[in-house]
Parts: structure tokens; C-alpha cells; sequence
């Protein structure tokens, strides 16, 4: 089972430094979500973490091991990425999408194997894709486009899975299916899951771990009753919120008010004949 950490982690763009000096670590077989404001350094974590963006100082250890010194086929047998709305070239069917997962398992003398054709057929059949096997990428629903994308990094037969907003421009109900899938995954098969999620509901009720960011540093981590608090909702995010503990799931789930008051655009505090706003903005105070 792979664990993913970081040390003194510094990564950015062309001037621009994004996470600056971060310490991290993974905790390994469990489902954990990175939230905060757009801008935080989420995504570019992500990226950190599957060495598709080189460090400008620190080290991303795999399992202990500084990921920059292993060869890129061994760091893809244990991390399967799946980036923010990945796009397929025209006509390319979910098999071949899903049998690129299959790349770094080839050698030169065999280039497709029976085991690279079981798994293949094994990823399909876990996100309920077989049917589909044969239909262009490019003609699924979003729903069914996200499954395929899935699959493919199934097909890789990775401990780790990263994935970036696996839930963007999708609907309700597609949502919660994709959280299902990834929540199924681990439960069954132990699977570490990192998924960057801007619902924070979402991310309390699938998450065993939360990571929450701001100004590309870790503001708390810990379970989500930890971590889902009114404090960090107005540190993190600048919103005023109740949060409650879900009846069925025992999760804590968060019901935002508006910006609070100290947020850093200068939002004004309810009015006093404001008596349905004011009195929640009131007791998220209070519980902060």
C-alpha cells in the first residue's frame, strides 16, 4: 500500500509560488479530499504529488522513496492521475481509452498480455462500462465519460489513486455516482484515494481525511468532524455557516449563511431587521 508525503514542498509557476514550504502526509488506504477557494494551491498540490509538476525545492517521498528518483514507469505502476476534464482524441472507444491505463505494465517484447487484457476487462466491469466498451468516448454523457476515465486508471492497477475535481460540469445525480464508485473502491480493495472536491458535503461524507488549504498552506487536517468546523469555514473560505452532524450518516454537514463579516472583501453584517439571516451569521460567530 503506498503512502504519499512531502517536506518543505515548494512548487509554482513561471514567478508565481503556490505552495510554499508545505509538509504533508497521506494517510494511506483511506479516501482524502483537498478543499478550499479556488486559487489555493489544490490542483497544484495534486500535481506535486504525481510528478507532473518538478518541485522547486523540497521532496515528495512514495512510500519513503524521493519520487524524482524513480524511473517514470515504476511511479506510474503506483500512482493512476486523473486530471481536471481530460479529453480523448477523436474516435478512440472506451476499450482503448481504458487499455491506455495498461502502458506502464508493457515491456518491448509484449506489447498486450493476458493480464493487461484482465484488468482491462476488470476495470470496465467495476465502473459499469462493459456495455459501452465499444462506443466513442466522445458520444458519452458526462456521467459516462468520467466513468470511462476512471476506469482507465483502474486499468493501471494502482495503490494510489489522484484525482482532480472527478465531479466538475457533472449533475446531482452522476455526482454522487462517481463518489460512490471511488468510495466503493477503497472500502473493498483498500485503494488510497486523493481527490480535490469544492463541495465540502461531498467531501465530509466520502472522506475519511480532509485537507484544507488556503494561500497554498494547510490551515487543519484531520477527520472531517475535525476539520468541518465554523472557524475554518470563515478562515478558509470567508463564509459565515451552521454545521450540523447528518442523522444518517453522522457526518458533519455545513449550511453556509453568507460571507462573514470579517471576510477580507468588506461584505456588510446583516442589518438587526435582517432576523433571518442575522441569527445564523449570529451563532456561526458564537460556535467560531
Amino acid at each position: 500500500m503506498s503512502e504519499l508525503s512531502t517536506k518543505d514542498l515548494i512548487l509554482g509557476y513561471d514567478d508565481a509560488v503556490i505552495i510554499d514550504g508545505l509538509t504533508v502526509r497521506i494517510p494511506a488506504g483511506q479516501i482524502t479530499a483537498l478543499i478550499g477557494p479556488n486559487g489555493c494551491g489544490k490542483s497544484t498540490l495534486l500535481r506535486g504529488l504525481a510528478r507532473l509538476l518538478k518541485p522547486r525545492h523540497g521532496v515528495v517521498y512514495l512510500d519513503g522513496t524521493a519520487i524524482n528518483t524513480l524511473p517514470t514507469k515504476e511511479v506510474a505502476r503506483q500512482l493512476g492521475i486523473l486530471p481536471q476534464s481530460p479529453v480523448a482524441p477523436e474516435g478512440l472507444t472506451v476499450r482503448e481509452l481504458v487499455a491506455q491505463g495498461r502502458y506502464p505494465h508493457q515491456r518491448w517484447f509484449q506489447q498486450w498480455s493476458r493480464e493487461d487484457e484482465e484488468m482491462t476487462q476488470r476495470a470496465l466491469r467495476i465502473t459499469n462500462m462493459s456495455a459501452l466498451a465499444e462506443r466513442p468516448v466522445d458520444a458519452l454523457s458526462g456521467g459516462q465519460r468520467q466513468r470511462a476515465w476512471i476506469a482507465m486508471t483502474l486499468a493501471q492497477n494502482t495503490d494510489t489513486l489522484l484525482l482532480d475535481e472527478p465531479t466538475t460540469f457533472l449533475d446531482m445525480a452522476h455526482q454522487l455516482e462517481v463518489l460512490h464508485l471511488l468510495y466503493e473502491l477503497n472500502r473493498q480493495e483498500a485503494r488510497t484515494i486523493v481527490m480535490v472536491l469544492h463541495d465540502l458535503n461531498h467531501a465530509a461524507r466520502y472522506a475519511d481525511h480532509i485537507i484544507a488549504m488556503a494561500d497554498g498552506r494547510v490551515v487543519s487536517h484531520g477527520p472531517p468532524r475535525d476539520v468541518v468546523t465554523p472557524a475554518m469555514l470563515r478562515d478558509v473560505f470567508g463564509v459565515a455557516a451552521d454545521i450540523m452532524i447528518d442523522p444518517r450518516t453522522g457526518v458533519p454537514f455545513c449550511v453556509p449563511y453568507g460571507l462573514h463579516p470579517a471576510s477580507a472583501d468588506g461584505q456588510r453584517e446583516p442589518a438587526a431587521g435582517d432576523a433571518t439571516r442575522a441569527a445564523p451569521l449570529r451563532y456561526a460567530e458564537r460556535a467560531a
